[in-house]
Order: structure tokens, then sequence, then C-alpha cells
């Protein structure tokens, strides 16, 4: 949980920071958000090489190499010269996350007793909304009072101490299943699988096109000062976190209504933010709405993923995981060229449309499972 934290708040974190790190190295937001564009795109693609060409490795000796890369990355971002630097970090924190989240979450069930299974899985998976919730607000605050350079030191420092944790604490871990491509193109031939990855690239992108530029957009649309970013994020962070646990809850009983209602959140509040988001407390409860909205979405994507694919859950992580960081690399990309071409408020309405498009093929599906087996209705 802890490794995933470090992880998922060094991948965000620039959202916080975009605009002090792009002024540092006079960049536009667009350019900027490479930042978060490059870890994604190098993410899919270590996600099944580093899986398939580390499959007979032990794996915390694996998880003890993602930190050392990891706090490595961050101390190049920190003693930047130039923004290209800072992208070279970026490059091997994509392959941290590809390795790392490939590998880490199947491990639970080694961890502890069969019966706690589920419940050290969720204990991981927590990670996602608790880097929204605090390592994101906490490295924006860090960087408002001690400069952005000073966030990623603490974050390299973080990821150290993760490192000794795995080295002294987790039990051997040699390889059991081990993940070929073969097995992960079979995964994908799944009519299953590739519903969950439509949804999946539909709900990321919506999300990553718009919450990648949403500091700008408080800062120059609803006049926010850069002080007061902080408590913006982290009301969106408890929303991320509430609504990872009510997904969490729901979504076994009720995968399409749950994933339906969570693409539904994102569509309103991204379509409300250019009109309402002009008041601050427009804007608070609009972020409130969305972080509920994609608190929701990681949870409810993995476990689509691991339904399609019950008989190859590292496959099915492999999948989630390059899908998703694709697919977020995608909506930063995209969201940036929006951005410089046209403005904050066009990137938030595309980002909405989007939402609006992942919500109709839920509903579709659903409509199909309905009518294909109606004893099912209560379970969809």
């Amino acid at each position: 949980m802890l490794g995933i934290f470090s992880i998922v708040t060094t991948e965000i974190l620039p959202i916080g920071l975009l605009t002090s790190i792009g002024s540092n190295f006079t960049v536009s937001d667009g350019t900027a958000g490479l930042m978060m564009t490059m870890p994604g795109y190098l993410a899919a693609v270590s996600a099944p090489l580093v899986t398939v060409a580390t499959a007979r490795i032990d794996r915390r000796l694996m998880l003890c190499a993602f930190m050392l890369l990891l706090a490595s990355a961050n101390l190049i971002a920190a003693t930047a010269t130039t923004y290209w630097a800072v992208l070279v970090s970026r490059v091997l924190v994509g392959v941290v996350i590809g390795g790392f989240w490939s590998i880490g979450p199947g491990l639970a069930g080694r961890l502890v007793p069969e019966g706690n299974a589920r419940r050290a899985t969720a204990v991981i998976f927590s990670a996602v909304p608790l880097g929204s919730v605090l390592g994101v607000p906490l490295g924006t605050l860090i960087g408002d009072l001690g400069g952005w350079r000073v966030s990623f030191v603490a974050l390299g420092l973080l990821s150290v101490a993760v490192l000794v944790a795995f080295a002294v604490l987790m039990p051997p871990l040699p390889a059991e299943r081990i993940t070929r491509l073969a097995v992960l193109r079979g995964t994908l031939r799944g009519v299953d699988t590739r519903y969950a990855l439509l949804v999946t690239v539909l709900a990321v992108l919506a999300h990553f096109g718009a919450y990648t530029y949403v500091t700008p957009f408080l800062e120059r649309v609803t006049q926010v000062s850069s002080g007061r970013i902080t408590l913006f994020l982290l009301a969106y962070g408890v929303a991320g976190l509430a609504g990872n646990f009510l997904a969490g809850a729901a979504v076994a009983r009720r995968p399409h209504i749950t994933f339906g209602v969570a693409g539904g959140l994102i569509a309103a509040a991204t379509l409300a933010l250019p009109y309402l988001g002009r008041w601050e407390p427009g804007a608070t409860v609009l972020l409130i709405v969305w972080g509920v909205g994609y608190g929701a979405v990681p949870v409810c994507s993995q476990t689509w993923f691991v339904k399609a694919a019950p008989h190859a859950p590292e496959a099915a992580s492999v999948l989630f995981t390059a899908s998703f960081q694709a697919t977020l690399s995608t909506g930063a990309l995209v969201g940036g060229l929006v951005v410089d071409r046209t403005s904050l408020r066009a990137a938030m309405l595309l980002g909405g449309a989007t939402a609006v498009i992942m919500v109709m093929t839920v509903v579709g599906r659903h409509r199909r499972v309905i009518a294909t087996h109606p004893a099912g209705r209560s379970a969809t």
C-alpha cells in the first residue's frame, strides 16, 4: 500500500504543481502537461514487457528494484536544470508504474491468510484515492512553502523508506505463475475483456483530459490564489476516497450501474464547471461530485477486468494497467492540445462529452445483458 501510495503521488503530483513547474522552465500549460503524458505511455509499454521479462524473478526483489528506480526518478526531477531532465525522470516513473502495478496488487493473497486476501487487496487499492487525498495536496502544500523541488525530494525519501521496508519486512516471494505474451493475447480476445477495455478508456480519457488542467482552471477562471489550491484538491481527494469505498461495496453486486453512475458524476461535474466553476462555492461542489465519480473508476475497472479473465489474474492486472496508463497519457495530451489552442473551459467540456459517451456505452451494454439474461437483472 505504501509503495503504490508513493507511486500514485509521484505520478499525479504535477497536477498540483503544473503552473509552478511550467513557470520555472517557461513552458506552456500544454507542454507542462507532458509530465502526465510521459509516464502513462511508458507504463502501458512496460506493463506487459517487464511482467513477461521478469516472470521468474522473486517478486520481493522486483518491488525493491522498482522503489530504487522511483527514488532515483524523484531525485532527478528535484535537481533538474532543464525541462527535458524532468521529462527523463517521468520516463523512469512510467517504467515503475507499469512494472509495480502489474505484479504488486496480486501479491496480497500471498502475504495474509487466505480468508483475509480480499481485505488485504482493498487495503492495497486504498492507496489510489489516498494519493489524491493526502499525497497530492500535501505535495502541493510543500511546493507552495518550499518550492516544487522540495516536493520531489520528499517523495524520493519516501521511496527509499519503502525500499528499506520491503527489504527488511517482506518475506521472499518466488514467482508462481508465469505470465507469457500468449496468455495476454488470449485474455485480450475475450469479449468481456474488450468491453472492459473500451469503458475504461472512455472513463479515464474523460477524467484526465480535464483534471490534468484543473489547477490552471482554478487559478485563472475561478480566481483561486495559489496558496489555497491545496484546499480544493483536498476536497476532491476526500470525495475520491469516499467514491472508492462506495464503489467497492457496490460494484460486485451491480457492476454496470456502479460504473455508469461514476461516469455520470464525472460528466455532470466537467460539463458544469465552465459555468458554475467561475465561483468558489460552485467549483468546490463540482470538485466533490467529480471526486466521488472518479474515485469509483479504478475499482470498477479493475473488477471488470478480473471478472473478464478469472483464470489469469496477473494478465488481467497487466491489461488493466496498460490500458489505464496509456489512456491517462492520451487524455493529458489531448487536453493539453485543447488548452493551448482554445481554452481551459473547452478542455472541461470535451472531458464531459467523453464521459457522456462512456455512460451511453455502459447503458447499452446493461440493456443487452438484461435482454440476454433476464434473471440477472438484479445483478447488473
